[in-house]
């Protein structure tokens, strides 16, 4: 390793040999790491849904997961973004739960009765409580609630869809796209079944004081009694949420929700054949998660996982640890799945940085599809450096940039490994806590790649 002692030109002469040497072992590309093996196993999960995936809610883990990033058209299960703006206006005193809310004629007509489709049956012309269209959309599905509650919150149902489209790129979803407020068939109206695990995370976290309405298993509105049409409410211990869809386009349809032993889990699952699959398979689904999911140490306290690159500081890097030991949630099984780790941060950092700044994430994957981050922190402080020396250092950037370009097979906008002075691979084993006889153990964690990408 070059020391911090050397000279400015020995330090510049380093950071590029140490760019050429990064970029020739990895090839523009995370290494992975945790090898023991790829042969499957026989408590490997599968399911019957199209696609599927099961994600930790407190840490956003994901344990499982089937074209978890292909779109489809999500059904009724598109609600929750309806509901969502509800919770949002609610929490911001835009609206009261007992204010009123007309029942048009357009909300009746595509949502209501005369649609044949699931619906609260609210007569036409009738106001109705934001409080009872929620539980009817909750429980019942309903489209002529959720219509109204479009056109109360939008004006209009197509302008309310626009703002379905915004929530989801303001919370991180990127593909989705939103064309009503109920999950009725149209090609441009479109989600993953990650996106939908994204969005029942937030919304168990954004708004807990109206979680507990997915519960509800029933409600009473006028002459009509409503069970709730989650059936994982009744077949599984826990579970607590959220929401069922289906259509003809995109068959069956669930994003749940359980907790158990204080841990709680988000199953999301699409394109199933049959009514009685979607109960089967959220049940399977959520009891595979339950039984799985372990954290694995990967990290002691204070100890430096990677370094990530500084420009115009008086450090060329900053060591980079987790706040206390480094875990991460993977599932148990299938044994002896081969791990990848990449630190990810924006890069180069800029001075001052002071111990404790959080500057970067720990992404770690598995050959199984599972994957987990940790936050990272700075582990010393960064000052400012002299003109000379950014001078100095803005010419090391551009030698690291060419020798990257060189190097590269990326497509241009994908992540590129930054240069990094030689550290010591890590000799820290990963085991699971209290691991059950015959579980599977993670193998041991050399130092993950570290990388250079927008966050």
């Amino acid at each position: 390793m070059i020391s911090r002692s050397a000279s400015p030109l020995l330090r510049i002469l380093g950071a590029v040999l140490t760019c050429v040497v990064a970029l020739a072992v990895v090839d523009g590309v995370a290494v992975p790491v945790m090898a023991q093996g790829s042969e499957r196993s026989s408590n490997e999960y599968t399911t019957k849904a199209k696609a599927a995936i099961v994600m930790d809610a407190d840490t956003g883990a994901i344990l499982y997961q089937v074209k978890a990033d292909e779109l489809m058209p999500p059904a009724s299960m598109s609600k929750l973004m309806t509901v969502a703006l509800a919770f949002k206006a609610l929490k911001s005193g835009q609206v009261k739960l007992t204010d009123p809310f007309l029942m048009s004629e357009h909300a009746w007509r595509h949502g209501g009765a005369p649609s044949r489709t699931s619906a609260m049956m609210v007569p036409l012309n009738t106001r109705v409580t934001l409080d009872e269209l929620l539980q009817g959309i909750i429980v019942q599905s309903g489209n002529d609630a959720a219509i109204a509650v479009a056109e109360g919150l939008g004006r209009s149902e197509d302008a309310f869809a626009k703002m379905m489209t915004e929530e989801a790129r303001r919370i991180g979803l990127t593909k989705a796209t939103f064309r009503n407020a109920t999950g009725l068939y149209h090609p441009e109206h479109l989600m993953t079944v990650r996106e939908l695990a994204i969005l029942a995370r937030h919304l168990i976290r954004e708004y807990p004081e109206y979680y507990s309405r997915f519960s509800q298993k029933e409600f009473q509105y006028g002459k009509h009694k409503f069970i709730n049409r989650n059936p994982i409410l009744t077949a599984f211990p826990g579970a607590d949420g959220l929401k069922t869809g289906h259509i003809a386009e995109a068959g069956y349809g669930l994003v749940a929700s359980a907790q158990q032993d204080g841990k709680r889990l988000i199953a999301v699952l699409g394109g199933l054949p049959t009514e009685n699959d979607r109960k089967e398979e959220g049940r399977k689904i959520l009891e595979w998660g339950f039984k799985n999911i372990s954290a694995f140490k990967i990290y002691e306290a204070a100890e430096v996982v990677g370094y990530a690159r500084v420009w115009g500081g008086d450090h060329f890097y900053v060591g980079l640890n987790g706040r206390g030991d480094v875990s991460v949630i993977l599932p148990r099984f299938p044994a002896n799945q081969k791990l990848k780790g990449e630190i990810v941060y924006n890069a180069p950092l800029k001075p001052p940085i002071k111990m404790g700044d959080k500057v970067a994430l720990l992404r770690v994957t598995s050959s199984s599809g599972a994957s987990s981050e940790v936050a990272l922190y700075a582990a010393e402080d960064v000052e400012p450096a002299g003109v000379v020396r950014k001078g100095l250092d803005s010419l090391a950037h551009l030698a690291e940039s060419a020798v990257g370009m060189a190097f590269s097979k990326l497509k241009p906008g994908h992540s590129q490994a930054a240069p990094v002075p030689p550290v010591e691979p890590a000799a820290v084993g990963i085991s699971a806590p209290a691991a059950e006889k015959g579980a599977a153990v993670a193998p041991r964690a050399p130092s993950p790649v570290t990388t250079q990408a927008q966050e």
